[in-house]
């Protein structure tokens, strides 16, 4: 009796492996295809300007995301993510003499460069995202939150580094548009 409910079939069910061959699609295939529009959950991005640093239109903005406000601890949260993350390249103070490059990889620009210094703040969420040139993406394995952080504190490396008066000419450019109204981070934005 106890030999006839020990089965091995218990051990063998009717199952598809994932990517086995199955002959009840027409394909063959067992694994099959995802649906369009399919979302994995925690990946639905419907604000462009938090997930992109860009606008519904498209374009790349400077300003934060409404829902991260500019405060003492985003700088700080940016300023160990930037240490954590970028200073291996870009070096603490952002100069792009990082310890990597003392080894012999390529120099990235320094974020004090007067090109990088006039560009939004969403052209450098985009690089931290999806990186550019040879520099990897880090949208994988850097929060959102905290690429923004980053971001928000390069803007303060960048500012020290024009305050400083090393360059003038860019440092009156940003006294002129704060004393305008709010500056380049918007309303309520200040550092």
């Amino acid at each position: 009796m106890v030999l006839v409910g020990c089965r091995q079939d218990m051990h063998d069910q009717p199952k598809i492996e994932p990517l086995e061959a199955n002959a009840f699609w027409a394909d063959g295939m067992g694994s099959r295809p995802i649906p369009a529009g399919t979302v994995a959950r925690g990946e639905l991005h419907e604000d462009p300007l938090l997930w992109t640093g860009k606008d519904e239109a498209g374009q790349l903005v400077d300003a934060l995301p409404p829902e991260i406000p500019l405060t003492r601890e985003l700088l700080e949260r940016g300023r160990r993510r930037f240490e954590i993350y970028c200073s291996v390249c870009h070096d603490s103070t952002g100069g792009g003499r990082g310890m990597i490059v003392r080894r012999g990889f390529k120099q990235p620009p320094s974020y004090r460069d007067e090109r990088l210094m006039g560009l939004p703040l969403g052209y450098f969420f985009d690089v931290a995202t999806n990186g550019f040139g040879v520099m990897s993406g880090y949208g994988k394995q850097v929060p959102v939150e905290d690429r923004w952080a980053i971001v928000a504190y390069l803007r303060v490396l960048q500012r020290r580094y024009v305050l400083a008066g090393e360059m003038p000419e860019v440092g009156e450019r940003i006294r002129a548009q704060e004393q305008a109204g709010g500056g380049e981070h918007g309303e309520g934005h200040h550092e």
